[in-house]
């Protein structure tokens, strides 16, 4: 298991059938190239990662397409990098010690 799976419980959420039909599926029906598009330009290097358009656990046909892994990971840091922004939206501002708050 490489190390970006290492702590994430992500797999087990996959459906049991994940590796058998859904992964095969969308790899064959996108001919094992890479659907990231810039623009007009689709990349079309081989692909051998399944990734979910919508980040999250629809696992339906429409929502998954291959990707090369430089693109996956492009992707994937991305939602990963929106996601702790959010988190960090979230959390109040902290309490310097030298300033007085009103």
């Amino acid at each position: 298991m490489s190390g970006q799976w290492a702590d994430s419980t992500r797999r087990d959420e996959l459906p049991a059938d994940w590796y058998t039909v859904i992964r095969p599926y969308v790899l064959h029906r996108d001919e094992h190239r890479c659907r990231w598009r810039e623009g007009r330009i689709i990349c079309g290097h081989h692909a051998n990662q399944v990734d979910h358009i919508v980040p999250g656990s629809d696992h339906r046909y429409e929502n998954l397409q291959a990707l090369c892994e430089h693109h996956h990971a492009i992707k994937s840091s991305r939602e990963g990098n929106a996601a702790r922004w959010r988190e960090r939206a979230k959390r109040p501002p902290e309490r310097h010690p030298g300033l007085i708050w009103p």
